[in-house]
């Protein structure tokens, strides 16, 4: 069983570089809706940030 430890570092990176990406497009998202001149482009931004935070409005 030589290709577990393997296998679970694989996993173990994959899930890191996968949290790494997620954060930083919550990031850009989050920048986006403050930095926006237009309101109507601060509002698209914060309502894509609340679907990435899944904290959107619920019925």
């Amino acid at each position: 069983m030589p290709t577990l430890p393997v296998l679970l570092t694989n996993a173990a990176v994959l899930t890191a570089a996968t949290g790494l990406i997620y954060t930083l497009a919550l990031l850009g998202v989050a920048f986006v809706s403050v930095a926006s001149r237009t309101p109507a482009r601060r509002r698209d931004a914060r309502a894509t940030l609340a679907i990435l935070m899944r904290r959107g409005s619920r019925p």
